[in-house]
């Protein structure tokens, strides 16, 4: 790494101020600080509550994603390839072509022919959203004139994750634009914005491009092959109506988005972030006991009309986007709630409403994305009564 650092230093003067590359210094500082830890540190009587930066903080959530990346390119193949294999078609198309020009094939009994086909599949949508999150990013970090922030790591991750992979590239550059710009820099960038920037993205494609990003033609990435997802089926026809099992639910043998069907990989992706203090335990089961809360409830009260009451819990945290939603998206520091008591009923109150959007609309069965946007908005509010209510508690203590 040192002639890294040699060439990093030999050009730092062009970016500073007064350089004829003064105005391209977020770009410098952008590489620099990625590879190294920043020479400047705090000095004096200063106030931190650990050793942590943003930086280690977003590289330690796209760690966590690790076993959900490769699960997601693992399925999203091996659901093409089984589709076709059943459909009895061949793939076609520029990804089928590389394939076969570096001489594999489409079996679905194959690990490396189900994770390569995945990998063509995700590897576009998720360089889009690099390149047009990432044009934002620098555009507002020069005319800010401040370094670019990490945070859109995490986020330039997330979305490609929450996504069809049939989704057009063009509606990700757009989705993701609105994201970045709408859901964080209007309201002054990482840090400081309300609502998670990824779920901003994904809930405006889902507004203004519903064709593209639901129904069952969206799901599996074969041309002219559709299949609902087990989420749909249990909608329309309860647990009888789902095509797979509980087990291939969980592990992630399913259509659905990209990187939300493995309730496992998001499980070992919680338990990192528990352990490393990043994301909140709290949280995560608060949500988990709102949804079971709020299941009982609907499960006693039947569904004559609506075979989806009668759908247990256990089966509703393998479905949809629950654990992606529960591990990754409530738990995010900027829009949730900051103190202990306030995380437990934010995302109690996320189970709780996603539960209710998710069994209770038959047009739009799934309710995380809204529950966590909502939540994201009542997260402020949350905590000021928190902090109020100590306050009082302390003041009545000491008279």
């Amino acid at each position: 790494m040192k002639p890294l650092r040699n060439i990093l230093d030999s050009v730092e003067h062009h970016f500073e101020k007064g350089g004829k590359l003064e105005k391209m210094y977020p770009l410098y500082e952008m590489a620099d600080t990625f590879a190294f830890t920043p020479g400047s540190v705090a000095k004096g009587n200063t106030h931190l509550r650990d050793g942590i930066d943003l930086k280690r903080t977003m590289i330690t959530v796209a760690m966590a994603l690790f076993p959900v990346i490769i699960m997601a390119l693992y399925n999203t193949g091996y659901q093409a390839n089984s589709a076709l294999a059943a459909a009895g078609l061949e793939a076609s198309g520029w990804r089928a072509d590389i394939m076969r020009m570096i001489g594999l094939g489409f079996d679905q009994t194959n690990i490396l022919h189900n994770f390569f086909h995945g990998f063509m599949w995700f590897f576009p949508i998720f360089l889009v959203t690099q390149i047009a999150g990432g044009f934002w990013e620098v555009v507002f970090a020069t005319v800010r004139k401040h370094e670019v922030n990490e945070g859109f790591l995490v986020t330039g991750i997330l979305f490609p994750l929450t996504l069809p992979a049939t989704i057009p590239l063009w509606q990700v550059a757009i989705g993701i634009s609105f994201g970045v710009v709408i859901g964080k820099e209007i309201f002054g960038g990482t840090g400081k914005n309300i609502f998670n920037p990824a779920l901003t993205a994904r809930a405006f494609l889902f507004f203004a491009y519903p064709a593209q990003i639901s129904g069952d033609a969206v799901w599996i990435a074969a041309d002219g092959i559709t299949g609902a997802t087990a989420l749909a089926q249990a909608a329309v026809g309860g647990m009888d109506a789902i095509a797979w099992s509980w087990n291939d639910a969980f592990i992630g043998l399913i259509p659905g988005s990209i990187g939300e069907t493995s309730a496992l990989a998001c499980l070992l992706g919680a338990g990192y972030l528990i352990m490393t203090g990043i994301g909140s335990w709290r949280v995560m089961l608060g949500v988990v006991l709102g949804l079971i809360f709020t299941t009982l409830i609907l499960n006693a009260v039947g569904g004559s009309t609506n075979p989806f009451f009668d759908v247990p819990f256990y089966w509703h945290m393998v479905l949809g986007g629950f654990a992606f939603a529960t591990v990754f998206m409530a738990t995010d520091p900027v829009s949730a709630a900051m103190t202990d008591c306030g995380r437990w009923v934010y995302g109690f109150l996320i189970g709780v409403i996603g539960t209710i959007v998710r069994v209770v609309n038959p047009a739009y069965p799934e309710g995380w994305m809204l529950a966590i946007l909502f939540m994201n908005g009542a997260a402020p509010l949350i905590d000021y009564f928190v902090v109020n209510k100590n306050i009082k508690r302390r003041m009545a203590r000491h008279g």
